[in-house]
């Protein structure tokens, strides 16, 4: 069992390094790579079901899709390395995912009743996952806020699943 310490608190050492790094990917980054992929499943599911499979045309503003477009040219130009996934929404960040919510907003309603609310949540966990993106450590405020995130998440996605929504990957 690894023990939690941040390594900027002890003498230099590479394993510390490591030790802290295994612990931030055991605990928080593993949920937030599922929280902004269920976010994903969710606007790609509620905006297919709303509008149909071209939603991405209708539901994404222009600057948004340029964005995504100049991020894909460049993996484009560098075929060697990964790519996102084959469809727009994987070139997307947390944030921009909370700006087509918001926008769209009124087709989520009928289906998420309090979209407000997930809005609100989806936008107070994006600082904290930025700490784990650049591979900082989070306060236990932070974790409690993603671990409560992750859990509401799963509960909404298998609610989602037993309406008229057909809940699938992009």
């Amino acid at each position: 069992m690894l023990t939690a310490v941040d390594y900027r608190t002890l003498p230099f050492s590479i394993t510390a390094i490591g030790d802290s790094g295994k612990y931030l990917g055991r605990s928080a980054y593993w949920r937030l790579y599922v929280i902004e992929n269920l976010v994903r499943v969710v606007v790609h599911s509620v905006l297919t079901a709303q509008i149909g499979p071209t939603w991405w045309m209708i539901a994404v503003d222009p600057k948004t899709s340029q964005k995504i477009q100049r991020v894909k040219q460049d993996y484009a130009e560098q075929p060697h390395h990964s790519s996102p996934g084959t469809h727009n929404i994987y070139y997307l960040f947390l944030p921009d995912l909370h700006k087509i919510i918001l926008a769209n907003s009124h087709l989520f309603r009928p289906l998420i009743p309090d979209i407000d609310q997930w809005v609100l949540r989806i936008e107070d966990v994006r600082l904290p996952r930025n700490i784990v993106g650049h591979m900082n450590w989070l306060n236990t405020a932070d974790e409690q806020l993603i671990d409560a995130l992750y859990s509401d998440l799963r509960t909404l996605i298998r609610k989602l699943s037993r309406t008229r929504i057909s809940v699938s990957i992009p």
